[in-house]
């Protein structure tokens, strides 16, 4: 048991895979695996259908498309089929597969895996498993020093780029975001897109190249170096002035296409993950009786984000999670009329 009850949840989630989980519950010889993938009876629900429950091994995480329609990592199964909080899943952990402590917290409680990490296969039932390892190295501290606002702006912007109305932005929502397509410097060939602080200042432009990119060498999105994407909330200064539930999206084209729609209390994290600093920007901006809807994509990565982020969340809002009825879909794939339903039909 750690002293003090004290869990860095991240090394210990981390230390674990769902394979060994699922073993120590006898469950992974009644999995069929394929590929990187483990399926059968949700062991959560108790389920009879063999493919509701699926395990990515690559991934770490879990996902029943049945009753539960919920996904997670491993803190997350252990919680759901033990009806305890993360917490004491975490505990549970430690327990089992004899995991080291620590004697004070970490900086962050944990931070959710992040999508452009992978796990290496964990190692199946052929051999003994030892206990594994987890480094006693404290995770460093978040650098919240702001993001210094820009001395300049990105001057003559094509907003008429073709991929901007193949993503079905009109021209008012473009100009509305300063959106266009870049010639020249650091974002040349790309759609140039502003990140304002949350007090209105241009931090930094994202870079998205339009449509897929031409090799593997050249990513989607590019940021500049030394811009800090965990401390901003794309559309929070828009965002915070407006009434209703807040909206919380993956991706900057989920939440520029809601507010086209009408959902004009919608932020981005940039990302699946939620960090220290823009939990806090959250917080200030709810209260015990708002709501905040977390609409991540209907993904691996985005299922697992999205029950870190009500957990973090739950302590100072009332936190819903969305879940799509398809996999693969983002918010932005959303039409009008859904987005209608989400508002509870108020126009």
């Amino acid at each position: 048991m750690p002293k003090g009850n004290y869990v860095d949840f991240k090394a210990v989630k981390t230390a674990v895979s769902m394979e060994q989980v699922l073993e120590h519950y006898g469950l992974l010889d009644q999995m069929k695996r394929s590929g990187d993938s483990l399926s059968g009876c949700c062991p959560i629900h108790g389920g009879s259908n063999p493919t509701q429950f699926r395990v990515s091994i690559s991934k770490n995480c879990w996902n029943c498309f049945s009753e539960c329609k919920h996904g997670g990592n491993v803190l997350g199964f252990i919680a759901k089929k033990e009806n305890v909080s993360v917490h004491a899943a975490a505990l549970k952990l430690i327990e089992w597969f004899n995991l080291p402590t620590a004697d004070k917290p970490t900086e962050e409680e944990y931070e959710p895996q992040r999508k452009e990490t992978p796990r290496t296969a964990a190692p199946t039932r052929q051999t003994s498993v030892p206990p594994p390892t987890v480094s006693k190295e404290r995770a460093k501290p978040e650098d919240n020093t702001p993001n210094p606002p820009l001395k300049f702006r990105l001057e003559h912007l094509d907003g008429k780029h073709p991929y901007l109305t193949e993503r079905g932005l009109t021209p008012e929502t473009i100009v509305d975001f300063g959106l266009g397509h870049c010639a020249k410097g650091m974002m040349a060939g790309r759609i140039a897109i502003p990140i304002h602080n949350v007090e209105g200042q241009i931090v930094a432009y994202a870079g998205r190249w339009p449509g897929e990119p031409p090799d593997a060498n050249t990513p989607k999105y590019k940021l500049p170096p030394g811009f800090r994407k965990s401390l901003e909330l794309f559309n929070l200064d828009r965002a915070a002035k407006k009434q209703g539930p807040l909206i919380l999206v993956e991706g900057f084209f989920d939440c520029i296409k809601l507010w086209q729609l009408g959902v004009k209390r919608v932020v981005a994290l940039m990302g699946s993950t939620l960090s220290v600093a823009q939990a806090e920007l959250i917080r200030k901006h709810t209260d015990s009786r708002s709501q905040v809807i977390v609409m991540l994509d209907e993904d691996d990565a985005g299922r697992a984000g999205r029950e870190d982020i009500a957990v973090r969340l739950s302590p100072f809002a009332f936190v819903k999670v969305h879940v799509f009825g398809k996999e693969g879909m983002q918010p932005e794939h959303l039409s009008a009329a859904e987005v209608l339903d989400l508002r509870g039909g108020v126009p």
